[in-house]
């Protein structure tokens, strides 16, 4: 049996497909149960709900970067091991789009209207780390992982203690990023110095505020 082999415009058409499904609400299918499933709301008044809201809606619109920033560098990737690894995150990164935007349904609000802006600048970043080199590739991953953990670290002690909903959701997302950001060390991933490091969270904190509340 051949295995077939996909041209780059093959790639550059699922990279198409892929984004859609990112961007359009509802079309992200999780393959895992949300972690939130049987787990019950619990009352909270307007300004808790809104909240909560914003951190999820901050939280769904770092998947969506993370989606742009996999699909970027799988297209660009020179080794199909590297390839294959950025297709297998992304995949898995689809079930915290997923049950991020699960979670803004149940609290009454929506994803942030600026997610085609920052899913554009997070699929040219990848898609140019991944023509540097693979190794920069990776170490660009690890480093996001590393910088989104920090970000889940601090939503965890702003959520209310009784919303166990999205702790459970965000306390496994934050278990899959550090396990994404280990893999692509023991990859061969660069390890960025503190400078480039600290550039990545001035960046995140421009998204943070411009997607708490929109």
């Amino acid at each position: 049996m051949s295995t077939r082999h996909y041209s780059f415009l093959d790639r550059l058409l699922n990279q198409a497909d892929q984004s859609l499904r990112t961007l359009i609400p509802g079309a992200a299918q999780a393959q895992r149960p949300s972690p939130a499933q049987h787990l019950a709301n619990v009352p909270m008044d307007d300004h808790e709900r809104q909240h909560i809201a914003g951190l999820m809606r901050i939280n769904h619109t770092g998947e969506v970067c993370a989606q742009a920033l996999y699909q970027g560098q799988a297209l660009t990737a020179k080794l199909p091991e590297v390839r294959s690894k950025m297709e297998h995150a992304a995949a898995e990164e689809i079930d915290h789009l997923a049950w991020c935007e699960q979670r803004l349904k149940e609290l009454g609000s929506r994803t942030s209207i600026f997610n085609p802006l920052f899913y554009g600048m997070s699929f040219g970043i990848g898609a140019t780390a991944g023509l540097i080199s693979d190794r920069i590739s990776l170490g660009f991953v690890a480093a996001t992982e590393q910088l989104v953990e920090r970000h889940l670290d601090d939503h965890l002690t702003q959520l209310p203690e009784e919303d166990i909903k999205s702790r459970a959701i965000l306390e496994q997302m934050r278990e899959d990023e550090i396990e994404h950001g280990q893999q692509a060390l023991e990859a061969g991933g660069a390890v960025f110095p503190e400078p480039i490091k600290q550039a990545m969270v001035l960046l995140s904190k421009v998204m943070t505020k411009a997607t708490y509340k929109a």
